[in-house]
């Protein structure tokens, strides 16, 4: 039977909602006489889809056909599961009109592997030149680069879309082999490296660029996950880095049971608030972990490190640096500014810290203001801990399918 545009969206939108490594904040182009749409980094609309997530992009597969066998994936090509694929006149005409109607602010594009990299490549490129080209969609673009592609299509699809990405999946060599037989570490970076020194030659600013990492399909720490994600900053191959817990959609030898495994939605959360702390707040992924240990459950990571680090505590909110302050439990980097702000006409005392806003449910245990001092010398490391847990310090437990991107201040 011949399916409809409808029934092909509702298959391949539900097979795209497994990838969460795409947002359209971050990105701004200004709108041009004569083309449709523009993209602005406050002119963001969303939606919510049935499963919870907040989007404001068509999010959908090319295709869900696919070559290759990962294990922990829905499309692997071993699953008996339906198949379908738009045409890229097909998929273009869909993301105008939907964009037309204001159902959309832009358009996710990712495939399955139909034939070989560099077809399923240039389908996905034809879909985006039928969309800049001849519809002169000026609108939000996010695709995934294919892995294994060549340089050249890898390099017309980094020039037509706003950001690209090309998910890691799992966080080592080992787990790839043992799961993805058909992908390496160096084939999933590569399509980032060519993206990367592409834009550089252009610019003195890279595309951004984001991955995805499985959490809890397999067994790697928290701490070489994020010594990874701390790599792939530093290198500027990334902007963001999503961190998805495992969902058992397969059987498999090597993957939790599906009826025994629940995914780890606390153990994302807190990798989200690390990975705050790598890009915002000047730690380091040594700082926050150490070797092969596991991010805390019960405490948020910046509230662990201090815990961890009672000896560089109290910190005199009126003397220390922005850096220092922002390493506070409770204070952000809103927070620094005020106190820094505020500071240059007075000495700043607990009430002002109050009247500024300033949250110190759990930045008491931490700080001097003025000649308060409410850290006793009696008060040691296990009865900060049930004080913050008294107070509610072990907050948070997301939702399924909640990406838990977190954008509070720790």
């Amino acid at each position: 039977m011949k399916l409809t545009t409808e029934d092909k969206l509702s298959l391949l939108a539900g097979s795209a909602k497994y990838d969460v490594s795409c947002s359209s904040s971050g990105s701004e182009n200004n709108y041009k006489t004569g083309e449709l749409g523009c993209a602005h980094n406050s002119g963001i609309c969303h939606s919510f889809t049935s499963d919870g997530r907040c989007v404001s992009l068509l999010k959908v597969l090319l295709t869900n056909v696919c070559i290759y066998d990962c294990a922990y994936c829905i499309n692997r090509v071993s699953n008996d599961t339906p198949r379908t694929a738009f045409t890229p006149r097909e998929l273009a005409d869909l993301t105008i009109n939907f964009y037309k109607r204001n159902y959309i602010e832009g358009l996710f594009l990712s495939s399955g592997i139909i034939k070989n990299e560099d077809h399923t490549m240039s389908l996905l490129l034809q879909t985006l030149r039928i969309l800049r080209h001849e519809y002169r969609f000026n609108g939000y673009i996010h695709v995934k680069l294919i892995p294994g592609a060549s340089k050249e299509l890898i390099e017309e699809a980094t020039l037509l879309a706003h950001r690209v990405s090309s998910n890691i999946e799992l966080p080592s060599a080992k787990s790839l082999a043992l799961l993805a037989p058909d992908k390496t570490k160096e084939k999933l970076l590569s399509p980032l490296k060519h993206a990367r020194d592409i834009t550089l030659q252009r610019s003195a600013k890279p595309i951004s660029m984001s991955t995805q990492m499985i959490i809890g399909a397999t067994s790697e720490s928290d701490f070489e996950i994020l010594k990874l994600s701390s790599s792939l900053y530093q290198k500027a191959l990334l902007k963001r880095v999503y961190y998805s817990a495992y969902i058992a959609v397969n059987n498999h030898k090597h993957l939790p049971v599906p009826e025994l495994s629940k995914p780890p939605l606390l153990r994302e959360h807190r990798l989200y608030q690390a990975d705050w702390l790598l890009r915002f707040y000047g730690f380091s992924y040594d700082e926050i972990l150490s070797e092969n240990q596991n991010l805390d459950i019960q405490f948020d990571p910046k509230t662990f490190w201090a815990l961890s680090n009672l000896h560089l505590f109290p910190i005199d909110v009126n003397h220390a640096p922005q850096e220092i302050l922002v390493r506070i439990p409770g204070i952000g980097i809103r927070g620094a500014l005020k106190i820094l702000q505020a500071r240059r006409f007075k000495k700043l005392s607990f009430e002002d810290l109050v009247n500024l806003k300033i949250s110190l449910k759990k930045a008491r245990y931490f700080i001097i203001a003025g000649k308060d001092f409410h850290r006793s010398t009696s008060l040691y490391t296990e009865k900060i801990k049930l004080a913050l847990i008294h107070q509610g310090s072990n907050v948070i437990q997301p939702t399924l399918f909640d990406t838990s991107i977190y954008t509070g201040e720790l």
